[in-house]
């Protein structure tokens, strides 16, 4: 044998030895022995006594392992359909994991032998299944997981691979189980677990298909063309307009390390994920194991998820939207940190306005709106609750141009404080609201050039409160406005103003 001939024959050997240690070519190595390592992710058999998972509802996040071993792990989860609230005043019946949109948190770590319960609960009306994007094997688990209304199926998987990863249903029609809200995160540990952090909280989008237009009341049914045609009435996050905003924001202080664990549902969009004056200092993007840094937005696929990190250091309140903006403040993608703490004016000078970034989740809660549309439904809605309706809906959504006093802007938006416009023809303001206004107008003799573009994201009810609201508030005159005055006007075909500024 030559020299080079040897030279070759030994590059290939030692070739073969690196590939068959780390897993490649076990069928050229010896047969391994029972219990040990023999491909990537398996970090040996489980050791110690079985574990009962710690789930937890959104938007908390169960504690990390801290274990240093495999360990078998046992995640028992239950589908339940129920009706819940999907915004103020209007329910819908949600197909659940644990009874929550989304559904319960499942924290392993790599090497864990995870055995999986899945249960339907006897009031269900439908079959269901789950399809967990951090399995491998046929269907994520969905080939061994269909259970009927009051049954319960069993099947188990190793954890090979860590990343934070979505699990949803995978019953058919697929989608229509997602669009429900079947779907949630498992995080697959690194073995070394995850760098310490001061608050960890998980927060996943979806979008919603409703029979019924954005905000209109009562119970709305899933609207499949619209499902198909990717034209969703909502955006949210964590299955609910305003599941995070007003008393049940997030919270942190200042100086604080935040991760937050953020998934998309879809089934159909792609979300654009942004805090408002944060910068994102660490993103495993599409949840995986690589990270990038100083982000600003980043890009979670529907079925995908992200892990992002940022300090929070000055204080106020952090709205998290999706980017893609008019899903925020006409769909409902707006979420909402609370950060407190002394202020850092070499990092911000400090002076929130809210109002602009929050919509009329601006208000510490929408209890008021909710009595409205309750008592609007039973048949006892009373002025005074119009109006107390009202004032929160105008704080967020009118009071940036018409100021939260009614004085308006000089020679842009007229006032609506002691408004001779208004009280001319008080219902005249109908139509301004529900067709929009452009040109000039004089109020309270001066002259005032602007566009009023549609209210169109508002429903009848909502416009209803808000002009009764106005009539009576900053000395005005009085007066009501009722939900079927708006619906006629809104019936009436009108040219509509252009949009511009």
């Amino acid at each position: 044998m030559t020299a080079h001939l040897k030279k070759v024959v030994s590059i290939a050997i030692i070739a073969m030895g690196l590939v068959s240690g780390y897993g490649f070519a076990a069928a050229a190595s010896a047969p391994a022995k029972p219990g040990s390592v023999r491909y990537a992710g398996d970090l040996g058999p489980p050791q110690g006594a079985p574990i009962r998972a710690v789930l937890t509802s959104p938007p908390h996040v169960p504690p990390p392992t801290h274990r240093k071993v495999p360990a078998k792990v046992i995640v028992e989860l239950e589908v339940i359909e129920k009706d819940m609230p999907i915004s103020e005043g209007v329910s819908y019946t949600f197909w659940t994991f644990g009874g929550t949109v989304p559904g319960s948190f499942i924290r392993v770590r790599q090497g864990d032998t995870v055995e999986f319960h899945l249960k339907n609960h006897p009031s269900s009306k439908m079959p269901h299944n789950i399809d967990l994007h951090g399995v491998t094997g046929p269907g994520g688990g969905a080939a061994s997981s269909f259970t009927a209304p009051g049954h319960e199926s069993q099947f188990t998987f190793k954890a090979l691979n860590e990343g934070l990863y979505v699990y949803h249903c995978a019953t058919a029609p697929v989608g229509m189980h997602v669009a429900n809200g079947m779907y949630g995160l498992i995080l697959v540990e690194p073995p070394q677990g995850l760098s310490p952090v001061d608050h960890e909280y998980y927060v996943m989008q979806g979008d919603f298909y409703t029979t019924g237009k954005y905000r209109e009341k009562g119970l709305q049914p899933f609207d499949m063309e619209k499902a198909i045609d990717e034209k969703p009435t909502y955006v949210l996050f964590n299955g609910a307009e305003g599941a995070l905003t007003g008393d049940k924001a997030l919270r942190a202080k200042t100086n604080e390390k935040i991760r937050l664990f953020i998934g998309n549902g879809g089934p159909n969009l792609v979300s654009s994920f942004h805090v408002i004056g944060a910068i994102f200092d660490k993103v495993r993007f599409e949840g995986g194991s690589n990270v990038q840094t100083n982000v600003q937005t980043t890009l979670i696929p529907a079925g995908g998820a992200a892990v992002v990190e940022y300090q929070t250091r000055v204080p106020g309140s952090y709205v998290m939207v999706d980017h893609s903006i008019f899903r925020a403040f006409n769909k409902g993608a707006l979420a909402i940190m609370k950060v407190d703490g002394p202020e850092n004016k070499a990092i911000y000078s400090g002076k929130e306005v809210d109002s602009v970034y929050l919509g009329d989740r601006d208000a510490p809660n929408l209890a008021s709106v909710t009595t409205a549309s309750a008592n609007a439904a039973n048949g006892t809605l009373t002025v005074l609750d119009q109006i107390n309706a009202g004032k929160s809906l105008f704080n967020g959504t009118c009071s940036v141009c018409h100021q939260a006093n009614g004085a308006g802007l000089a020679g842009v938006f007229p006032p609506l404080a002691k408004s001779d416009y208004l009280h001319a023809d008080p219902k005249r303001a109908i139509g301004v609201v529900v067709h929009g206004m452009s040109g000039k107008v004089t109020v309270n003799g001066k002259d005032y050039d602007s566009v009023m573009p549609p209210m169109n994201q508002l429903n009848d009810d909502e416009i209803a409160n808000i002009l009764t609201y106005v009539l009576n508030a900053w000395d005005n005159k009085g007066g009501q406005i009722k939900a079927s005055d708006v619906k006629a006007e809104r019936a009436k075909k009108v040219s509509k103003p252009t949009a511009e500024h």
